[in-house]
């Protein structure tokens, strides 16, 4: 019994713990966040629905950010959803303008977010 209790603590207390890595990519995402929206209030992404879409993505996406700094559930959510519509949006770019830059950031995403699906990420959020 007291083995059982013991892995249990040692689970409890690893639980409150970030990962360098969840760090480095909520780091990424907020400057990608501030990049987006800067392009899109200076009406690099149209005046119609396409610069409303990406603002509403990125107001999310900053709340997500946010609430994973605090290792909150919702927040890990947010941000796993944000990753794979950034890295949709960049692959079409990508398709109809052939930018490297596209295909490269939304590889990048791809990455953060097979990171963040792995059980060591999702064990230790509340």
């Amino acid at each position: 019994m007291d083995e059982q209790t013991g892995e249990v603590k040692r689970l409890q207390a690893k639980a409150g713990r970030m990962l360098p890595g969840v760090a480095a990519i909520c780091m990424f995402l907020l400057f990608l966040t501030m990049v987006n929206v800067y392009g899109a209030l200076i009406g690099g992404f149209g005046t119609g629905w396409g610069k409303y879409g990406v603002l509403t993505l990125c107001t999310m996406l900053a709340g997500g950010i946010f609430g994973l700094l605090r290792l909150r559930r919702w927040g890990y959510s947010l941000v796993m959803a944000g990753c794979v519509l950034l890295a949709v949006g960049d692959f079409y770019y990508f398709t109809k303008s052939h930018v490297a830059f596209f295909l490269l950031r939304g590889l990048f995403e791809m990455v953060f977010f097979l990171y963040l699906v792995r059980p060591e990420v999702r064990d230790r959020l509340r």
